[in-house]
C-alpha cells in the first residue's frame, strides 16, 4: 500500500521530535546523577558537565583593577588582584576601599594546592602571599576572607590560608573553605583542621549563582548545588614564637578546570598593625 508523501513527512518530523526528547532526557538525567564532593565524579557526570558548559568569555577586566595586579610587595602566582565592592562581595568589615583576591580563573596548572594535606585531583589555581613581616611571641595575626564559587557538588573546589616562616616552612593552617552541596563549607570537608579562631566558626554557603568579577566568564553562573559565597569571615591566630613570617592564601579547581572559584582577602594585621615588609630577613 502506498503511503502519501504528506504522511511520510509527518512520520519523519515525529521521529525527529522523539529522538530530541530522548536526548534531552538523557542529558538531564546526567546532570541529576548523584554527586559526591569528596569522591571523584563519574564518567557520565563529567560528560554531562562538559556538555552543559557554556563558552567562556575572555576576561575583560575587574572593577577597580582591570589588570589583576596584586598589591605592591605581595607575591602572586596565577591570577590575583585588588577590587572594590563587586557583586556578592561588598567591602569588608575593616571599611577599607579595596580588598585583595585570588582566582582559579586565569590560574596556573598545579598552583593553589593546599601545602599541608593536598587531596589529589587538584588542577589549576592561584596563590597570593604577603610581604615578610616580623612578629613577637603572643602576637595576633588577624584578617577577613570571603570564598566565592560558581562550582557545585561533585567538583569541590577549595581555598585556604597558611602561615609560613621566612624559610618557606609551613607553620599553621589558618582556615579552609570547600564547595559542598549543602551545610557548612568552612572549615572545608576532607581537609585538615585549621588552627585559627574563625568567626563565625562554621559557615554555610549563601546559595545562588554568584556575581563576582574575578571569576571571569563564570560570574553569574552556577553548576549544581553548592554555588554561592560565604560572606566575610574573621580569622584570628596567635603566633607562638617570635620570628619572621608571611601569610599565603590559595584557591584551586578540583577534578576539572570548569566553573571557577575565588577568594577575597582583607584587613591583614599583625598585632593590630597592617603588615609591612621587614628591613632584613
Amino acid at each position: 500500500m502506498k503511503i502519501p508523501v504528506q504522511r511520510l513527512h509527518l512520520k519523519r518530523r515525529v521521529g525527529i521530535r522523539v529522538v530530541a526528547l530522548l536526548a534531552g532526557a538523557a542529558f538531564l538525567a546526567g546532570l541529576a546523577a548523584p554527586q559526591s564532593p569528596v569522591g571523584k565524579p563519574s564518567q557520565s557526570e563529567m560528560a554531562a558537565r562538559a556538555r552543559a558548559i557554556m563558552p567562556r568569555p575572555m576576561r575583560v577586566g575587574i572593577p577597580g583593577d582591570p589588570q589583576g595586579t596584586p598589591p605592591a610587595g605581595w607575591t602572586c602566582v596565577g591570577n590575583c588582584g585588588t577590587d572594590t565592592a563587586d557583586g556578592v562581595v561588598p567591602l569588608s568589615p575593616v571599611h577599607a576601599s579595596t580588598y585583595e583576591w585570588v582566582s582559579t580563573n586565569g590560574g596556573s596548572s598545579g598552583v593553589g594546592v593546599l601545602p599541608t594535606g593536598a587531596l589529589g585531583s587538584e588542577t589549576d589555581g592561584s596563590t597570593l602571599a604577603t610581604p615578610v613581616f616580623s612578629a613577637t611571641a603572643g602576637t595576633a595575626l588577624n584578617f577577613y576572607f570571603n570564598y566565592v564559587t560558581s562550582d557545585g557538588a561533585g567538583y569541590a573546589d577549595y581555598a585556604w590560608a597558611e602561615l609560613f616562616n621566612s624559610s618557606n616552612t609551613p607553620v599553621a593552617l589558618l582556615f579552609t573553605a570547600r564547595t559542598e552541596a549543602s551545610g557548612s563549607i568552612v572549615p572545608g570537608a576532607g581537609l585538615p583542621a585549621p588552627l585559627a579562631t574563625l568567626i563565625p566558626a562554621s559557615v554555610p554557603i549563601i546559595g545562588g549563582a554568584p556575581t563576582f568579577g574575578p571569576i571571569g566568564g563564570y560570574s553569574g553562573t552556577c553548576y549544581a548545588s553548592g554555588c554561592g559565597y560565604t560572606g566575610w569571615v574573621n580569622s584570628n591566630y596567635v603566633i607562638s614564637t617570635a620570628g619572621n613570617y608571611y601569610l599565603k592564601v590559595g584557591v584551586v579547581n578540583w577534578s576539572d578546570t570548569l566553573y571557577d572559584s575565588a577568594l577575597a582577602l582583607d584587613g591583614v594585621t599583625v598585632g593590630g598593625v597592617p603588615i609591612t615588609p621587614v628591613k632584613s630577613v
